[in-house]
């Protein structure tokens, strides 16, 4: 029995240090973006040794040593392939199906994301949130520089620029995912409102299939400022707290969880009275929480929900039930849960 209790312990003792450790996948992967790795292997269509790594990337000093060590590593976590030249024995290095989503200038690509999240603006926050714990209301974000998230963008264009791709590169894969998965979920819609639709470009993506659609795209003033003219979409500049244009249905992607319970029900609250007693319908994109899941997805839920606690006030990722009870207290009584090859869902509501 001691040799089995023994062993756990020594199991939970390199856990820790996994855990501890986590940083290391992160940064190496930060340092393979900078350094346009994915890009250099993609451009040749084949394996290439370090070398030829070295010669693609914007220095005259590449140290070699450090590189196969970074490279090393990455192939550890499969975002490389790594094969021995049969002549000489040298690795060549290749792409993975991890890596293609690193490429830059891919239409779906994921290397903004990696650039922005580990910016050492934003892993500041990540030290408060323990002292943030200890404080009700305190926001690890303004903890570490001294105004929230959206105010602090507005007045650094190169972080807040940085944060908008970011942002941007995700929505190109949710948009893919849903328009792919959710055909029939606007084959019957007349009229569509986008909720914090920023510049229109969600919209554009679904006016492109469904040309009957009256498209209405609403964001606050400053940003609907900057929104493009598109054919059957009307922009409208205003708040989701305040009012929403009253249509057939009404889309969110990925704007609730920024918010806590009591204003996502203000903002549900304005979107029934939008949407027609029968037969209205209410589109939200997020993710879903499953305290049982185990694989990576699931588990990626939980980890955008402390990013919410690091980054928002009151923001967070939510499981079924809480899903529910919002949108009970909404107005929303019926309601369903449909999957799509995302790490979010579609939660379909409806008026009656």
């Amino acid at each position: 029995m001691e040799s089995v209790e023994g062993e756990t312990l020594l199991r939970g003792q390199a856990q820790v240090w996994q855990l501890m450790f986590g940083f290391a996948d992160s940064m190496s992967l930060k340092s393979a973006v900078e350094l346009r790795i994915p890009d250099i292997i993609h451009s040749h269509a084949a394996p290439i040794s370090l070398s030829k790594i070295a010669s693609g990337i914007d220095s005259c000093h590449v140290d070699l040593a450090y590189l196969e060590r970074i490279m090393r590593y990455l192939v550890r976590k499969q975002v490389f392939s790594a094969n021995q030249q049969t002549n000489d024995g040298e690795t060549l290095y290749g792409m993975t199906h991890i890596s293609k989503w690193l490429l830059s200038n891919s239409e779906l690509s994921l290397s903004p994301l990696v650039t922005t999240v580990n910016h050492p603006l934003h892993l500041a926050s990540w030290h408060y949130l323990g002292e943030c714990i200890k404080q009700t209301g305190s926001i690890p974000f303004k903890k570490a520089h001294g105004s929230e998230l959206w105010e602090f963008a507005s007045k650094n264009p190169e972080f807040n620029k940085s944060f908008n791709d970011a942002m941007a590169c995700t929505a190109k894969i949710t948009t893919k995912a849903l328009l792919s998965h959710y055909k029939d979920g606007f084959s019957d819609v007349k009229s569509l409102v986008d909720v914090g639709g920023g510049t229109g470009g969600f919209l554009v993506e679904i006016l492109r299939g469904f040309p009957h659609i009256n498209g209405f795209n609403l964001d606050l003033p400053h940003v609907i400022a900057m929104a493009p003219q598109h054919a059957g979409i009307s922009h409208v500049g205003g708040d989701m707290f305040e009012a929403i244009p009253k249509a057939d249905a009404i889309l969110m992607k990925r704007v609730l969880h920024d918010w806590g319970d009591e204003d996502c029900v203000k903002i549900l609250k304005n979107c029934r009275k939008a949407l027609p007693e029968k037969m209205g319908k209410l589109i939200v994109v997020e993710a879903v929480l499953q305290l049982d899941s185990i694989n990576s997805n699931g588990s990626m839920g939980f980890a955008f929900d402390m990013a919410m606690f690091a980054y928002t006030t009151g923001g967070k990722e939510r499981t079924e039930l809480e899903w529910k009870k919002l949108l009970e207290e909404g107005g929303f009584t019926c309601y369903k849960i449909i999957k799509i090859p995302d790490m979010l869902s579609i939660i379909e509501a409806y008026t009656e």
